[in-house]
């Protein structure tokens, strides 16, 4: 998720918005969507700073600047692939609605519905390979 040409996203306006769309901050100095009542299984996805070396200093917010951030997920995780998207996706629109941003795939394209469905299906695909697995 990124700024649109020519701004950049300050700490303080990060920070409220990655709470109003249910992240925590946490490991590794970065933000992470967390299963509710089982937080030692791990994060279903987490979001970092676009900008090396990935973090969020909270302790100097005042000087926090950054064109964007990048969500992911580790697989296996605590919830099926295909879950953990359907989680993942709604909360990067929200920040990016909190924001005033762009939700980007990794090739910075607009994250559109044929983009969507693709990436359903291989996620789709990757639970069925892994079914019975962990």
């Amino acid at each position: 998720m990124v700024a649109r040409e020519g701004i950049l996203f300050n700490g303080a306006d990060l920070v409220v918005a990655a709470d109003k769309a249910g992240l925590e901050y946490g490991d590794m100095g970065i933000y992470h969507r967390l299963v509710d009542g089982k937080r030692n299984q791990g994060p279903i996805f987490s979001v970092a700073n676009m900008l090396k070396p990935g973090s969020f200093n909270l302790g100097n917010l005042d000087a926090l600047r950054t064109p964007g951030v990048s969500f992911f997920m580790t697989l296996p995780g605590p919830l099926p692939a295909l879950d953990a998207w359907d989680a993942m996706l709604p909360t990067a629109q929200r920040l990016a609605e909190l924001l005033d941003g762009l939700v980007l795939d990794e090739e910075r394209n607009a994250v559109g519905r044929q983009c969507v469905a693709h990436i359903r299906d291989q996620l789709r695909a990757w639970d069925r390979e892994h079914e019975g697995q962990g």
